[in-house]
């Protein structure tokens, strides 16, 4: 269960950056209401995920590796913002030590 809490939070965050950006700089409010909702859920699931006994370093490893890569994809769909073969390696190559430090202790 805490795993689907911390996939909730990691999901909803993702949501939250990509509607900062798509407040274009404030000028659409809205936006910035459905970020700070969407940051407030996810940091009460996170509390969720670590509430149920999951370690914190892994927790929030994996939430900023899994935040960082889906953001640079999904901008990259949503909002045609650049996505270069080394930022795909530098992605990847975050994803790989987050995982190989966090989970080689679980």
């Amino acid at each position: 269960m805490r795993w689907l809490f911390l996939a909730g939070a990691i999901l909803i965050e993702v949501c939250a950056t990509l509607s900062l950006r798509a407040s274009d700089g404030l000028r659409k409010p809205a936006w910035i209401g459905v970020a700070t909702i969407g940051y407030a859920m996810s940091f009460w699931l996170l509390w969720m995920s670590l509430s149920l006994g999951m370690p914190v370093g892994v927790a929030y490893g994996v939430w900023s590796a899994c935040g960082v890569a889906l953001v640079a994809l999904l901008a990259r769909v949503l909002f045609a913002e650049p996505l270069t073969a080394p930022m795909l390696a530098g992605i990847t190559l975050i994803i790989i030590g987050v995982l190989t430090i966090e989970l080689s202790g679980v």
